[in-house]
């Protein structure tokens, strides 16, 4: 057994390792063949050689479509007809296609398709390697567009390696992040979402529905042109400026990565590119995705393979990206996609119904993208906990810096909306929130855009419902308002503490935004009411939204100050379901929580020895709670009654307000008769 091996911290995967090994050879063997004695970033640049290229003299336009029998280029340039002079020439017997035009024959913003025949059929098809993809408002059709500026973007950070900690992510959709009934843009974010971002002391944005897709309401997961930033919010330019000054300010920027699956539509999309149905994706049973209404890439097939990597270094070289957040890796390493299990035994993850192709696709990406870029974040959305899909490559694993913690929104969800919180359990909540596999790290999170959908309810929402309408003003109280902000401020700060290694929130979340998300579409009349995020209340002093704001940005705090997040180290010090009493320590700060709904405690004992000053307690009046807490106090364990007792435990004496958290810092120790 290789000691540097993942699975020897986890004795329950024994019986598999020959298993792992193997499909580790796998992804050995398939680098190798396809790079011989190259490098994987040689190797993913297929953006480089197809799609349209301008050099000094002439256009360069290159596709890949081997079941076509005749190519045409055509545009505006060609009154969108196919022309003899604009017919492509097939170069190879894999199915390159090539035309060299001259200089003058394209401009910057020209619209272009190409006019792909095959056997029996023909039809317009978006170029696969297109960069910039446009929408004709009034006919709705998508084409290509020539994209070469006059002056192309410079950039102030060419090379971001500002230090930054374990990521503290905020999920932001541009489209969504205007507080107007309309979608906004790159401009817009960068201007008016970004400067909140930073105030709120988030270090990584993760920005979704990037690539860009047909329709605005998929949320970005039904992608078509895989090298195009979405042209609804803006020019490449915008995007490259918002990342530019995201990385100005000290912050990451990552994106959401769809190479889980692919648009349907056929006329945008890759679906019957060159006419057949096994370009890109399976031909058989595997093709559609019975749950997503999509279409699944082969991803044992060299050239889909090199489509994909090429996306993944594109995305980093041209607009900077400092990782991504890949999606749906479950629904991509099952043959069933995951559906309807609850993987509560080791063999679902060796029985056979895994996808090793796309195994070895995802081992090949995550090496790619370290190779690339050393500093670079990548984050599996994986609920199924599959042994080393969050593990270094160099220890067999396939490479993901972190796994989202899936379960734990999902647990949150159901634990508000089936038990009264007199009953929950402190032992089960712990257990939720702090278990994930030896190996990895995770991002852990209450809510993201997946709770807030159409159909569902965020968290707050769950909690306070209709009265959300009408009491969220700082001068009404009532039972149903009260319990939900303190439970919403309690959620978030044991959720952020308890992480294994970072933490995410959906914009607006932070500060409770009411409602849900739904998108324009026929069943609301194209309304955009909901798809959108009212800042402005969260700005209003006269709010409770205002409170819940100044709570996140002073949790957020914790780790700028304390980097506690970069400490993997979660001691669990004390638990009583009884009370309903949770204290655990995170580097040198204690965070002690009273879920009890009713009781407040006075000298409540918590078994640790130190000297602390509290940093943080949600019954703050600036939070929103009702001030019950002596925030200048300095408190020292002290013995129980009978201190002549050698060795007689330490406590920490405690007045815990029902439903408030606490956060301490241990302070030094000024002289021994302190303790």
């Amino acid at each position: 057994m290789n000691p540097a091996s993942f699975y020897i911290s986890d004795p329950w995967l024994k019986p598999f390792t020959g298993v792992i090994d193997n499909r580790i050879e796998k992804c050995l063997s398939k680098e190798k063949h396809l790079i011989g004695n190259g490098t994987l970033s040689d190797f993913a640049m297929g953006h480089y050689y197809y799609g349209l290229h301008r050099n000094d003299d002439n256009w360069t336009f290159r596709e890949w479509a081997p079941n076509a029998k005749s190519i045409f280029v055509t545009g505006i340039f060609t009154g969108w007809k196919d022309k003899q002079e604009f017919m492509m020439k097939r170069v190879n017997p894999q199915g390159d296609w090539e035309i060299i035009l001259p200089h003058e024959t394209l401009k910057h913003g020209d619209l272009f398709k190409l006019s792909v025949h095959w056997e029996g059929g023909q039809g317009e098809r978006i170029p696969a390697y297109a960069n910039r993809v446009v929408q004709d408002d009034k006919t709705k059709i998508f084409s290509a567009q020539v994209w070469q500026p006059a002056e192309p973007y410079k950039w102030n950070i060419e090379d971001f390696n500002i230090s930054v900690t374990a990521p503290v992510i905020y999920e932001a959709h541009i489209g969504m992040a205007t507080s107007l009934e309309k979608i906004g843009t790159y401009r817009e974010f960068t201007e008016n979402v970004l400067p909140l971002i930073i105030k709120s002391g988030y270090n990584t944005i993760q920005l979704m529905a990037v690539q860009e897709h047909p329709f605005y309401g998929s949320f970005g997961y039904h992608v078509s042109s895989f090298f195009a930033a979405s042209s609804r919010f803006g020019t490449p330019e915008d995007l490259k400026k918002l990342v530019d000054k995201a990385h100005i300010a000290g912050l990451r920027v990552i994106m959401d990565m769809v190479h889980s699956h692919s648009v349907k539509n056929i006329n945008e999309g890759l679906g019957l590119f060159d006419g057949s149905l096994g370009q890109y994706f399976h031909s058989n049973e595997r093709r559609n995705h019975k749950a997503w209404d999509s279409l699944c890439f082969d991803y044992g097939k060299d050239n889909v393979i090199h489509f994909l990597l090429s996306n993944c270094r594109y995305w980093l070289e041209e607009y900077k990206f400092d990782g991504f957040r890949f999606d749906g890796i479950t629904s991509m390493i099952y043959y069933d996609h995951g559906l309807e299990k609850n993987f509560t035994s080791y063999d679902e993850y060796f029985d056979g119904n895994q996808d090793e192709d796309a195994l070895v696709y995802l081992y090949l990406a995550n090496k790619l993208i370290h190779n690339y870029k050393p500093s670079a974040l990548t984050i599996a959305e994986e609920m199924s906990g599959m042994p080393g899909i969050a593990a270094d490559t160099e220890k067999k694993g396939f490479g993901f810096d972190y796994r989202l913690s899936m379960g734990v929104p999902d647990f949150w969800i159901k634990l508000v909306k089936e038990t009264y919180d007199e009953n929950w359990d402190m032992g089960k909540l712990m257990h939720e929130l702090t278990q994930h596999r030896p190996e990895e790290k995770i991002i852990s999170y209450c809510e993201s855009h997946d709770q807030a959908l159409v159909g569902d309810k965020t968290l707050i929402f769950r909690m306070i419902d209709a009265e959300m309408y009408s009491g969220m003003a700082k001068s009404f109280h009532s039972f149903v308002i009260d319990r939900g902000i303190a439970l919403h401020k309690m959620i978030r700060l044991i959720t952020f503490s308890a992480s294994g290694g970072g933490y995410l929130n959906f914009m607006g979340n932070e500060f409770g935004h009411p409602e849900w998300i739904d998108f324009p579409r026929e069943g609301n009349n194209w309304s955009f009411k909901f798809a959108r995020r009212q800042w402005q209340l969260a700005e209003n002093k006269d709010l409770k939204y205002f409170n819940l704001a100044k709570f996140d940005r002073k949790m957020v705090k914790l780790h700028h100050d304390f980097k506690i997040l970069d400490d993997l180290s979660f001691n669990r010090i004390y638990e009583n379901n009884v009370d309903k009493v949770v204290a655990c320590m995170r580097g040198e700060l204690l965070f002690v929580f009273n879920f009890n709904p009713g009781i407040s405690f006075t000298d409540y004992g918590i078994p640790v020895k130190g000297r602390f000053r509290i940093v943080l307690d949600t019954d703050d009046p600036l939070f929103g709670g009702f001030n019950r807490i002596d925030r200048s106090t300095v408190y020292i364990s002290i013995r129980k009654a009978e201190r002549n007792i050698i060795n007689a435990p330490l406590y920490l004496y405690l007045y815990l307000p029902s439903r408030t958290a606490l956060v301490f810092k241990r302070e030094p120790v000024r002289k021994a008769n302190d303790l």
